[in-house]
């Protein structure tokens, strides 16, 4: 904690607005559709073991701002910026908005006795945080809140922790405490208890807080992330991670820990190297339409982000992808399609690695509660010294079963069932 900081009164705890539940399923067997895939991993001891945790799929900040006829004043002040997320800027806080659309979230639990808190498992970024009792902002008093006098395995330390996602900032303080996913009990887990979240957004939100699942080195204040401990401790049979995402809530979305369930996806994982160890980021040769590129003519690179809504990349190949399908501009800055044209556009293929993952309309044009579709692309601007940035978020997702290797900084993609 800072210089100055001195926590105040506990406040009375209250429920999240939209809980979210989890189950879990241990697996007593590898999930593997060949040899390759299983010598990818290490078996770690007795006590490491597969773990599927379910993803809830809850209503979005999109249709619970729409119910409230909230939504166009919201965009219309406090527009997105995913550049944030990526390059953390000294800019004033602003509100979470590129978090709009997302959908999944599961539970985990921290302290003795377990406090139990609804997360985006998030390949966007490493650090766990939650709300505490001492975050007197509005959007902590409708959330679960973490309170530390509450649990016998607490220990505080004096480091300050201020996050991004997207165009705002958590602030807050570290801890340690003991951090269960399912089954997996993480013991002396570093995490973020937030002082202050800002403006209206994560009042709304349908979840509490954020489990990063990208590399340490874009974890702050170096620290350690929790799938990092759970390989370091044995506590995963293999030293990867998978995720499904489906609309289907009967199928049900889940993160597998330490293995892989060929059961969700067609065909062989393709694996894809990475470009970066700092978030899941991979090469991409061209995005095309009709046989020829639209965007990322001469290559680019993409980051797998499961705590990102939609596919975002430069305006350039963004406004073009928008061209090519008919979708305007609303006031509140979305771009929408006439729903009657889906069944009519083309596939927007996405070549990676020399392979073809093809994104149909059904899965790039979202179909919202009021009847209407909105692309599921936005525009952002963000260039590396690699090349232009792609985020490739849940829309892209949804479509490919997504393996997360840390043994070998690869990832495997399917075409998800």
């Amino acid at each position: 904690m800072g210089q100055n900081w001195s926590p105040k009164s506990a406040l009375t705890g209250s429920h999240c607005k939209i809980q979210a539940a989890a189950s879990v399923s241990p697996v007593t067997k590898p999930f593997s559709r060949d040899e390759e895939t299983m010598a990818m991993g290490q078996a770690l001891g007795e006590a490491a073991f597969y773990l599927r945790v379910s993803l809830r799929k809850t209503k979005s900040l999109r249709q619970i701002l729409m119910e409230l006829q909230l939504l166009e004043d919201f965009l219309s002040k406090h527009p997105p910026s995913l550049a944030a997320k990526y390059f953390p800027t000294t800019a004033p806080s602003e509100p979470l908005a590129n978090y709009m659309d997302l959908e999944y979230v599961g539970t985990i639990s921290i302290g003795s006795p377990p406090q139990e808190f609804a997360v985006l498992f998030d390949t966007g970024s490493s650090n766990l945080w939650v709300p505490s009792v001492y975050c007197s902002s509005d959007a902590c008093a409708d959330h679960q809140r973490y309170n530390p006098a509450l649990s016998s395995t607490y220990h505080g330390t004096a480091n300050n922790i201020s996050t991004w996602y997207g165009t705002g900032s958590m602030t807050g303080y570290l801890a340690y405490d003991i951090v269960r996913v399912g089954d997996i009990q993480v013991p002396n887990q570093i995490f973020g208890l937030s002082m202050y979240e800002p403006g209206s957004f994560l009042y709304y939100a349908p979840f509490d807080g954020f489990l990063g699942l990208a590399f340490p080195r874009i974890s702050f204040a170096s620290a350690t992330p929790v799938f990092d401990n759970m390989m370091s401790q044995g506590l995963v049979f293999q030293n990867l991670f998978s995720i499904y995402l489906t609309p289907d809530e009967e199928k049900g979305s889940f993160v597998m820990f330490g293995g892989i369930d060929d059961t969700y996806f067609t065909g062989n994982l393709s694996w894809i190297p990475l470009s970066s160890e700092t978030y899941w980021q991979i090469k991409v040769d061209s995005i095309t339409m009709y046989g020829r590129p639209i965007a990322c003519p001469y290559g680019c690179q993409g980051i797998l982000d499961s705590g990102t809504s939609l596919v975002a990349g430069p305006a350039a190949g963004i406004n073009n992808i928008q061209y090519e399908i008919g979708a305007t501009q609303a006031k509140n800055g979305s771009y929408m399609v006439n729903c009657s044209f889906i069944s009519l556009l083309p596939d927007i293929i996405f070549i990676i690695n020399g392979i073809q993952f093809p994104l149909p309309p059904q899965a790039y044009i979202r179909q919202l509660n009021d009847g209407s579709c909105m692309s599921g692309f936005e525009a952002f601007s963000l260039h590396t010294t690699a090349g232009d940035l792609w985020i490739l978020g849940d829309v892209f997702l949804r479509r490919y079963y997504s393996v997360f290797d840390r043994a070998n900084n690869m990832v495997g993609l399917a075409p998800a069932l």
